[in-house]
């Protein structure tokens, strides 16, 4: 991929389009898939250690909770065993797991349509310790 191509995936989705032309975007997608929402799904900017996902758009039926809908990007990211994901719903709060997608949309779409989730990692599960440090 091209220098360029590469930060522009870095680069949030709202700074890459304006707001009328989000609008639009989600219009169109609401009238072709009305059962569908849609989502932007990105990668919170100081994470490092996880890779960009190949899309940021999501249709993703309303029925779909946030648990199975994590389970789904778990997939599509290699993941090492010590890492696990948090996904933040509108940038600022983690959502309950069984909400269904429908809920979290209607609470917090944003002004342009899309419901904005980043997600984030962090090393749990037993993660290794440093060279020369004694078990507790």
């Amino acid at each position: 991929m091209a220098p360029f191509e590469k930060s522009m995936e870095m680069t949030p989705f709202k700074q890459r389009k304006c707001l009328a032309t989000r609008k639009d975007e989600v219009c169109n997608i609401r009238s072709k898939f009305p059962n569908k929402l849609p989502v932007i799904v990105e990668r919170y900017i100081r994470e490092k250690t996880l890779p960009l996902l190949d899309k940021t758009k999501f249709l993703v039926p309303s029925e779909l909770t946030l648990g199975q809908f994590l389970c789904l990007l778990r997939n599509k990211i290699a993941l090492d065993q010590t890492q696990t994901l948090f996904l933040l719903v509108a940038e600022r709060s983690m959502s309950c797991m069984s909400s269904s997608m429908g809920e979290i949309y209607s609470r917090f779409r944003d002004a342009d349509g899309f419901l904005y989730i980043t997600y984030a990692s962090q090393e749990v599960f037993g993660a290794p310790r440093p060279a020369g440090r004694p078990p507790r």
